[in-house]
């Protein structure tokens, strides 16, 4: 089975693989525009199976299939809202919601092999109405940010709230939840990715290492090489800096 990824966002394209690899699907290539995918598909065999995101960094990926006739299945992933997706359920279309669930990608990866000897048949007959989907998605609805956070604890499971969260950091090629009460919680997620999912006038990403909430910033101080450091309630593990050419939208982003 060829696996293909068209992901906009290279950490999330990365962390879709690591989880498809746990189910033994080998991802061969992994594009992230759709100029690139085009070209690519203009050059390459056609895989059996595609992960496609909806919004890539040139466009919508049903640019795609303007130019190119593609007879492979496809598995959206997406960060919109269930309102959205009726579109893609009056499609046919498989999809998953951002940020994956390993459960929802296992049920879909198994789906698709249990049909897999009439995937070529099925998918070359699939007429897709992308022009209904576009429209769909063009109507203005509110997006809808993360909430809340799932973490693993021993054998249980624990549901964190942004209202709880001080921070999140990364540190160890790891990324962490901390909490108010000065605990930190390993997450499934990248800084990356976290950008896309959280309320950017609630969060701002300060440094390559932190994103922090404006209402867990309890001091701002000037620090050297004109760049600034928050003071947050309880973290002190390491300096929360907002670097050098992220300042002035920093303070834009303060009021």
């Amino acid at each position: 089975m060829i696996t293909l990824i068209i992901e906009d966002e290279k950490p999330a394209a990365r962390l879709l693989q690591r989880k498809l690899e746990k189910l033994d699907v080998t991802v061969e290539t992994m594009l992230h525009s759709v100029e690139e995918s085009v070209h690519w598909f203009e050059n390459n065999p056609h895989p059996d199976l595609i992960f496609l995101d909806i919004q890539l960094s040139d466009g919508l990926s049903f640019e795609i299939f303007e130019k190119i006739e593609i007879k492979s299945a496809i598995i959206f992933t997406t960060a919109y809202d269930e309102y959205a997706l009726k579109a893609f359920k009056l499609n046919s279309i498989d999809y998953l919601l951002k940020p994956i669930d390993e459960d929802d990608l296992e049920t879909a990866v198994s789906k698709f092999k249990s049909r897999l000897p009439k995937v070529a048949a099925e998918s070359s007959n699939m007429q897709l109405d992308f022009e209904q989907i576009r429209q769909m998605l063009s109507n203005p609805f509110e997006k809808t940010y993360k909430k809340r956070f799932t973490v693993k604890i021993g054998q249980h499971l624990k549901v964190i709230t942004t209202e709880e969260i001080e921070c999140f950091f990364s540190e160890n090629k790891g990324t962490y939840i901390h909490t108010y009460d000065n605990r930190d919680y390993l997450i499934d997620s990248t800084l990356e990715i976290l950008e896309q999912e959280l309320d950017k006038k609630d969060f701002f990403r300060v440094s390559r290492k932190f994103i922090v909430p404006l209402k867990a910033i309890k001091e701002i101080q000037v620090y050297t090489n004109s760049r600034l450091k928050v003071i947050l309630p309880s973290y002190k593990d390491d300096e929360v800096i907002v670097s050098r050419e992220k300042v002035q939208d920093f303070k834009a982003w303060l009021g």
